[in-house]
């Protein structure tokens, strides 16, 4: 049947497609890599070095995840390769829908990974640090903040990651004045950290009982969240400590002692803060490796040597520096202002399907048409 051989031709167009991931993850090396490290978790004493017994862990995960997906997509080539076989013996029709819907799913695992060994950044790896901020606009922007703050949460539980509340501060009427949250899961960071900037609002306000247009801005920052044995210079006279009581969601784990860490670099104003661990210090903590993963950020965008050079900044939450647009009036449109990827199904996007920007900017970044810096312009 000619229609079994265009599937049959389109399963073929892919086999270059998984080889060559093959060799971009070096699949071969990688599976005598876990070997190696099976057998070093294995060997006596191994948990006396908590520290590099963890090390030793998470890359096994790591490498173990990139070998079960690819199998996965090796295996699932094969199997749309039967199907076509038996389809064609018994010249069976009623299976093309169902081949149909395999080789879809192939491309969208093909797609996932493709995208993944896009991820070579140092940190990419990484799990993710995000705070958001909320800018010019009051009670709508703290609105528009808390908006922000639902469609990452979503995102990060849609890919399986975990995501946890690390700090909020309310607004005075609605919305968050400003919030913090970890998403654990290889490649988070990776992932997301194309998402940092400013991120602009157009709607119908309704917090305006005349029905008026408003636009409002709020700042999501991206962070990697630091290896521990990752060495950041910090001055302790730089930092300002504030102890406060933990407020706002977390869960069972807030303390409604003065548990909660606010630090303070005072050379750039730089704020981390934390309440949702269990005690004061975990929470300081925390609050440190937001503080440092943000000060590295910097200090490396800025091609500092060290972290007292960084100076001046802060950007304001407002007109002109936007990263993305959201407009629910007088139409529907969500537009990426570095890469022009954009959509109508805003509600969608307002629910945590951002796949299609992250791919848009990563892909960028591979093709050289925007840096990382230009990006974050």
């Amino acid at each position: 049947m000619v229609f079994l051989e265009n599937l049959r031709s389109k399963l073929e167009s892919y086999k270059p497609k998984i080889a060559e991931l093959a060799e971009v993850f070096d699949i071969e090396n990688s599976k005598e890599r876990v070997e190696e490290l099976h057998n070093k978790a294995a060997e006596p004493g191994f948990w006396d070095d908590l520290e590099n017994s963890q090390k030793v862990l998470q890359e096994t995960r790591t490498l173990e995840s990139r070998l079960e997906k690819h199998n996965k997509l090796t295996q699932s080539a094969e199997d749309i390769e039967v199907m076509l076989d038996m389809a064609a013996e018994e010249d069976d029709e009623s299976m093309i829908s169902e081949i149909e819907a395999e080789l879809q799913s192939l491309a969208d695992q093909v797609d996932a990974l493709t995208l993944a060994s896009l991820l070579t950044g140092e940190y990419d790896r990484n799990n993710a640090i995000l705070n958001f901020h909320s800018g010019a606009g009051g009670t709508e922007a703290q609105d528009w903040n808390e908006m922000l703050y639902r469609m990452y949460t979503r995102w990060g539980e849609a890919h399986g990651f975990k995501v946890n509340v690390l700090d909020v501060l309310e607004g005075s009427e609605a919305g968050l004045q400003s919030a913090s949250i970890a998403i654990e899961g290889e490649n988070a960071y990776g992932y997301l950290k194309g998402e940092a900037g400013i991120h602009r609002l157009v709607r119908v306000s309704p917090f305006d009982s005349q029905g008026r247009r408003h636009t409002s801005f709020a700042a999501v920052d991206v962070m990697p969240d630091l290896p521990e044995d990752v060495e950041i210079d910090i001055r302790p006279e730089d930092i300002e400590m504030q102890v406060y009581r933990s407020s706002g969601a977390g869960g069972q784990h807030i303390n409604k002692t003065s548990s909660a860490v606010r630090l303070i670099h005072k050379p750039t104003g730089i704020v981390a803060a934390c309440q949702t661990q269990r005690s004061q210090f975990q929470n300081r903590d925390y609050a440190m490796r937001m503080l440092k993963a943000k000060l590295l950020e910097i200090k490396l965008q800025q091609n500092l040597e060290k972290i007292e050079d960084i100076k001046g900044v802060q950007k304001e939450i407002a007109w002109g520096s936007q990263i993305r647009s959201y407009v629910f009036m007088p139409y529907q449109m969500v537009k990426d202002h570095r890469t022009d990827y954009e959509t109508a199904n805003i509600q969608a996007v307002m629910d945590g399907d951002l796949d299609g920007f992250i791919n848009a900017y990563l892909k960028s970044l591979s093709l050289g048409t925007l840096s990382e810096e230009d990006a974050r312009d």
